[in-house]
């Protein structure tokens, strides 16, 4: 008799890929050598931090030995910052913005279990488009939701929205959206947003209560070719957006994130109330202090966006000349190819004999694709090519 929780014991057998071949990759490291290894599997920026970064931490190292200068702070996080925060994202976001309006947080992870403690009750359904980042599954259902993907376009990847108003019924609660995608690289444009809202407002007077649209962006910042990502805010009352700093400042082990509430969502100080409790209850109690201090310096700064660009083409000509079919992303940093022969999981297995780490689409809900995070450095990129032609070759031949 297993002494977990059968919903954790699940999780275990049907881990995350991501880190799984993560794990798998430090082992072939450990046999082979990491020069040898090209690994794919895991978006951990390696970019070094803005200088604005070590700015904020040498400001505040002079006043580390001060009273307090590590001590508790609201659950939501410093007032100072909150209110930098909301000024920075309502430029951002095109709608105005008071402190109240944003809640700092131990990741964007961490705010969104926030929120979905805040608003989903057993049996209530997140909807989202897939290929999805596969916790959004775990996060929900910690507080006893559900998650239904709804497939894309396999060429575009382009969200069915008939799709999703076929989906909705009264559980749902909300929407879910993450554009820039992770593993797609699409950015969703104002048009198929306007559409999406038109669809949640009429759907959510059919069934009698409002639905959520969340929007998860931490790579909002990173968009090719001249893209923009359309905002959420103003599109709709019951808009969420969550995001970190983990991507853009290359800080994902800091833990510092945030989100905001549309500035016209009724009850919002509510809201704001409920989310706020929540993130203490979890655990978090307060965004790290740290983090936070670095933002008086870095709020706004990012990493040198021209790198993931020339890597970006790097991997294009790598795929391209190895003879693999993919949509070229216009944001975040991943390629999702197809994967020949059909099989992700036994292509992926094939690479990683040739010591290049993928991960399987099947770890996304979107099985016959792979991703490859393009975060590691272009000799990285290019040492792969022989691996990715000669596993090619094995399952087309």
């Amino acid at each position: 008799m297993s002494v977990l929780a059968k919903s954790i014991a699940g999780y275990l057998q049907n881990a995350s890929w991501i880190r799984r071949m993560f794990e798998a990759g430090s082992k072939l490291k450990a046999q082979y050598g990491a020069d040898k290894v090209q690994d794919f599997s895991l978006g951990n920026p390696d970019l070094p931090a803005p200088l604005e970064v070590k700015q904020g931490l040498e400001a505040f190292l002079k006043d580390a030995d001060k009273p307090f200068a590590f001590g508790y702070m609201s659950n939501a996080g410093f007032p100072w910052l909150r209110e930098k925060l909301a000024s920075h994202l309502a430029s951002e976001q095109g709608v105005p913005l008071q402190a109240n309006d944003v809640l700092l947080s131990c990741g964007a992870a961490g705010a969104l279990n926030a929120f979905l403690r805040a608003v989903i009750d057993p049996d209530d359904e997140l909807l989202c488009f897939a290929p999805y980042f596969v916790e959004y599954g775990f996060y929900v259902g910690n507080f006893g939701g559900k998650l239904q993907a709804i497939k894309t376009d396999p060429e575009t990847f382009a969200p069915d929205l008939d799709a999703l108003a076929k989906a909705i019924n009264p559980k749902t609660k909300i929407v879910l959206i993450n554009s820039p995608n992770n593993p797609t690289g699409v950015v969703y444009t104002e048009s198929q947003l306007r559409a999406l809202v038109a669809i949640l407002k009429e759907k959510s007077q059919e069934i009698g209560h409002p639905i959520w649209l969340v929007s998860d962006e931490p790579y909002r910042f990173l968009v090719y070719d001249d893209i923009t990502v359309p905002p959420v805010l103003p599109s709709y009352p019951y808009s969420v957006c969550v995001s970190s700093f983990s991507k853009n400042l290359s800080l994902p082990g800091e833990r510092i994130g945030y989100l905001a509430l549309a500035p016209d969502l009724p009850e919002k100080d509510e809201v704001m109330a409920a989310i706020t409790m929540t993130n203490r209850i979890l655990g978090y109690v307060n965004p790290p202090v740290i983090g936070q201090q670095i933002m008086k310096y870095a709020l706004g700064s990012h990493v040198d966006k021209a790198r993931y660009a020339s890597r970006r083409d790097a991997m294009a000509t790598v795929l391209t000349r190895a003879g693999y079919s993919y949509h070229m992303p216009h944001g975040a940093f991943y390629f999702f190819p197809k994967a020949p022969g059909g099989d992700d999981i036994a292509f992926v297995n094939a690479l990683a004999k040739e010591l290049v780490l993928a991960v399987p689409g099947s770890g996304f809900g979107y099985p016959g694709f792979f991703r490859l995070a393009f975060c590691v450095d272009e000799s990285v990129i290019y040492a792969a090519e022989a691996g990715f032609t000669k596993a090619r070759s094995v399952f087309e031949h």
